[in-house]
């Protein structure tokens, strides 16, 4: 199957980025969404040149956007000559329809743009085949769509993938194409189960957090490996898993794809098989970047995540890391109700009110390899305890 992808010399191509505000919501959160989608496009390969977001109860039927906000967009398009026009939430097969008649550019909604990220992403056979089982079963509603637009597909922002031919998109065909991809991931799996199996009395660990918060650069610190780390969303897609010993007790610490908001479900269900390894796994490390104004909001997308593939209740390490690009601000120092005076007294990471969860939680710079001893001492303790339940007989000194 063939796979059209933008040439790393190929002009940038030029995108809008459009939100809906929904009752309840405010033009700040909006902007906070918008600067994730900008980023994700940018990883995708694109240019944003402008922004276009509005207040409505909820997103209109046929065009996402209402009447008057769809002509402002439409003269933008027409005025700045643009390629791509990128929504922050998922459209229906009839809005991505209406717009592409009245914007007549191409149509890319915020899931769209994270299955094209990770088909430029995927690098071995399960991820590749994890990828295009989600973007078919995406596909399959949206037939209607792309009978129009499949023979124009020359390459760009939305069209890496399964690059299809009119006939081919044929309902029955994809249908027959969805059974063979999930029988050839049921037999991925199960090569990945013996294994698992094979190293299942080992302690193993598995990093997880939100996409871009620095897991792969803490599991090169950890393991003396070397991972590829790139300040981009979804730099990492493989599951990496690295051996370790410590004070002579061997572990697997394992290296997952990141969360997001609105991850489409289609890819959660790809990829349970890659999420195996956090689910298979004895103790969590749960990487939040602190300098990121949304780190409470990343942090919960995690837990939900976590809790809807069966792992949140698994011991867990936080880590909060980027703290040299973070300021000791009076919202992470102190809780609402401490005084200022109270605030300044504490003024530490270890005092602040992030700190004083259940789990135990480490301030680390991974870059700056700012309290990494700590980090390890912490999770060297968590493997020890699991460690000495499984071998009795050897019990490690504690």
């Amino acid at each position: 199957m063939s796979r059209q992808a933008i040439s790393t010399s190929q002009a940038k191509e030029k995108v809008i980025l459009v939100s809906v505000i929904p009752k309840g919501g405010s033009s700040e959160q909006a902007e906070e969404y918008l600067d994730e989608l900008s980023f994700l496009a940018e990883t995708a390969g694109a240019l944003e040149l402008k922004r276009f977001y509005q207040k409505l109860v909820k997103p209109d039927s046929r065009y996402y956007v209402g009447s008057g906000k769809l002509l402002e967009i439409q003269t933008f398009i027409q005025d700045e000559e643009i390629q791509v026009a990128i929504f922050d939430d998922e459209l229906t097969p009839s809005q991505i329809r209406n717009l592409e008649n009245k914007l007549k550019c191409r149509i890319l909604d915020r899931t769209g743009l994270i299955l094209d990220i990770f088909a430029s992403r995927a690098q071995t056979s399960q991820a590749r085949t994890q990828v295009e089982l989600a973007q078919y079963q995406y596909l399959l509603p949206r037939l209607t769509r792309m009978w129009t637009h499949l023979e124009k597909q020359r390459g760009g922002i939305g069209l890496r993938g399964p690059g299809e031919t009119e006939i081919e998109t044929d309902r029955r065909v994809i249908r027959d194409k969805l059974a063979r991809l999930k029988a050839k991931l049921d037999k991925i799996d199960k090569q990945n189960f013996t294994r698992r199996k094979q190293r299942s009395d080992v302690v193993r660990v598995a990093l997880v957090g939100y996409t871009n918060v620095g897991k792969s650069t803490l599991m090169n610190l950890l393991t003396k490996s070397k991972v590829f780390a790139e300040n981009k969303l979804f730099a990492t897609l493989d599951t990496t898993v690295r051996k370790a010993v410590w004070d002579n007790i061997p572990f697997l610490l394992s290296d997952t794809v990141g969360f997001i908001r609105k991850l489409p479900h289609n890819l959660i269900e790809s990829f349970k098989s890659t999420l195996d390894e956090v689910v298979e796994s004895d103790i969590l490390l749960h990487i939040v970047d602190i300098s990121h104004k949304n780190f409470e909001e990343h942090i919960s997308i995690v837990n939900k995540t976590l809790a809807e593939i069966g792992a949140r209740d698994k011991p867990m390490i936080m880590v909060f890391n980027k703290i040299d690009q973070a300021s000791m601000a009076q919202d992470i120092r102190s809780s609402d109700e401490e005084t200022e005076e109270q605030a300044l007294a504490n003024d530490s990471w270890e005092n602040s009110w992030v700190a004083k969860e259940n789990q135990p939680s480490i301030f680390i710079s991974a870059v700056k390899k700012t309290n990494i001893p700590e980090l390890r001492e912490a999770l060297l303790k968590e493997v020890k305890k699991i460690h000495n339940k499984r071998y009795p007989q050897n019990r490690a000194a504690s």
